[in-house]
């Protein structure tokens, strides 16, 4: 298989948020919660939204990337958005329209989406 110019930039491209991950450049972060629950409750339509948002954003300080089950299965499909310097907030049954204005009000407008928002903050133990 010959690469073109194009997937050489996508591999560029992919390479640079992963990098930006590790580094921490990413003004914001979305995680897509992809355990099995959330693939059968519609988490890979939740990520192609987040993914569309981010490229019609053309912005390249939000990192998407994807994780296993949250463990509230219940509540899926679930996304965790974090902003630097803020405390991260959990997102819970989603669509696509509710993606969008997550992406809007939060991840590009700084506000908390309080009406998809679960829990605001980690559910890390101190």
């Amino acid at each position: 298989m010959k690469l073109k110019p194009e997937d050489l930039d996508k591999i560029n491209e992919k390479m640079r948020s992963v990098t930006n991950l590790r580094e921490g450049a990413g003004r914001a972060k979305i995680t897509v919660h992809m355990g099995t629950c959330g693939i059968a409750s519609g988490a890979r339509k939740i990520l192609n939204e987040f993914l569309t948002q981010v490229e019609k954003a053309n912005t390249d300080d939000v990192i998407l990337i994807t994780s296993g089950c949250a463990g509230l299965c219940s509540r899926e499909p679930m996304s965790t958005v974090e902003i630097k310097g803020e405390p991260p907030v959990k997102y819970v049954d989603l669509d696509e329209e509710k993606v969008r204005q997550i992406f809007e009000e939060h991840v590009m407008g700084g506000n908390i989406t309080s009406k998809y928002a679960l829990e605001i903050g980690s559910e890390r133990l101190s």
